[in-house]
């Protein structure tokens, strides 16, 4: 019998521990997770003997301490402007003073001494207006991939003393008692917790959908954001990635109206692969070590869809992807608006190295043409603030999707119709952030541990 179980040991399940055993160390505290210790984490991918996902179980990247944030670049957006609408549940100065909290403790645990960007009063944003894009507000603090491993494994070190840890547990259910607690059954046993926290990530969609339907808590369906990895040299984007390090830039097409933005921006980074529930994706990583640092910058170009038929959950098109490519696919931007599929010839000819080995092809057999021609159009548009990204040898991965959980019907408390049933961070499809996911976790810790 537990005081609190944490179901997720993602950053909102982290920060929930963290805020519990701060206010009321003499609570009972479990965390559960699918996945490994931070420590033991390791992807098998190292580009020699192991060029492609292999399908491992649970997903190093995707599952364990940290969450799917733990190999990320490390950026918590200050912000309510992107990032989820935890605002609309808790209030916009309260979601604010969360994230600045939680920012003051990564600072305090490994943190310190990294940077923390801005967007306002830039001529960037002036700038963008000019030429028909706009720049969203926001503060950026960047971790690095490396800085934020190293701020997690200090989090873990202190929580491990406080808290009980159950690494490569999956809880398959998790019912309510009579009495109005609730028992989250795992292989070899279970646990009881008067109060239960879930923070399952967006690897947990399918999870949560099964719980939602166990407990009759009403869910909405989610929006789905589609599109492509683009790498550019690290150059052509230096005036703007020196001055603000991630810059959110949204582009209102000519020809639908639809908004196309740039996302998870990475400086001198490398792309990556990403692993959901079996689809493989792209992604991006940085770092604050100097001598990791490559000579390309990337960053998503995203256009957000609610689909319906054929595929009502949106993972057919990375399925497509998958199938056609073999993996993740890339293409040169000339080769797409000439119509060819890209060769291995063709990259290596150009100047951009590609960080990822993907498989030359044609994303116009992937994507939507209407997702496609808003990609293209917003490439343009960049191309006046940063002339060079729409040069040829510009190069497109795909496909890049952010699948957004189901939204979990909850109170102002992020509490379902149960009470002492909270549903936190990305898994409540109200969150979509590290920042947001984190400072919902603060804030669900401390509506327990006042009723408890």
């Amino acid at each position: 019998m537990y005081d609190v179980i944490i179901i997720g040991a993602g950053p909102g399940g982290i920060f929930s521990a963290y805020e519990l055993s701060e206010k009321r160390p003499d609570l009972k505290i479990a965390v559960f997770d699918a996945g490994h210790e931070l420590s033991k984490r390791k992807c098998p991918i190292d580009g020699k003997k192991v060029k492609s996902c292999i399908g491992c179980k649970p997903c190093s990247i995707m599952n364990g301490f940290g969450g799917a944030g733990a190999f990320s670049d490390g950026k918590y957006n200050i912000t309510n402007d992107f990032g989820g609408t935890l605002y609309e549940y808790i209030g916009r100065d309260k979601a604010m003073e969360l994230m600045h909290y939680v920012d003051e403790i990564n600072m305090a645990n490994g943190g310190e001494g990294t940077k923390l960007y801005s967007t306002a009063g830039t001529e960037l944003k002036k700038l963008c207006m000019q030429n028909g894009l706009q720049l969203l507000e926001a503060s950026v603090r960047h971790l690095g991939t490396d800085i934020n491993y190293v701020v997690l494994g200090n989090l873990y070190t202190k929580l491990k003393e406080k808290v009980e840890f159950f690494f490569d547990t999956r809880v398959q259910r998790l019912t309510k008692t009579e009495e109005g607690t609730y028992i989250a059954e795992y292989e070899g046993g279970q646990a009881e917790g008067r109060n239960c926290i879930i923070s399952v990530g967006r690897s947990g969609s399918k999870w949560m959908e099964k719980v939602s339907r166990d407990l009759d808590i009403r869910t909405h369906s989610n929006r789905v954001d589609i599109g492509v990895r683009v790498e550019i040299p690290a150059l052509v984007f230096s005036h703007i990635t020196d001055e603000l390090y991630e810059s959110k830039i949204v582009y209102k097409t000519k020809k639908f109206e639809d908004n196309v933005r740039t996302f998870c921006m990475n400086p001198r980074g490398i792309v990556v692969n990403e692993n959901t529930n079996g689809i493989i994706t792209v992604n991006g990583h940085s770092f604050e070590d100097e001598t990791k640092k490559t000579e390309n910058t990337n960053f998503a170009l995203l256009v957000a869809k609610h689909f319906t038929e054929p595929f009502n959950d949106s993972n057919g098109y990375a399925r497509l992807s998958n199938m056609l490519g073999g993996g993740v696919i890339v293409q040169r931007f000339g080769d797409l608006e000439r119509g060819r599929r890209s060769t291995m010839e063709r990259i290596s000819k150009g100047m951009v190295t590609p960080t990822l080995a993907a498989t030359p092809g044609d994303l116009s057999l992937v994507l939507p043409k209407r997702v496609l021609d808003g990609i293209i159009e917003m490439i343009y548009a960049l191309d006046k603030i940063a002339p060079g990204t729409a040069n040829d040898d510009t190069l497109l991965y795909g496909v890049e999707v952010k699948f957004y959980n189901m939204e979990v019907e909850l109170d102002h408390n992020l509490e379902t119709i149960h009470k002492g049933l909270y549903v936190i961070g990305d898994g409540s499809g109200v969150t979509h952030s590290l920042s947001h996911a984190s400072a919902s976790g603060v804030y669900v810790a401390r509506k327990a541990a006042e009723e408890l």
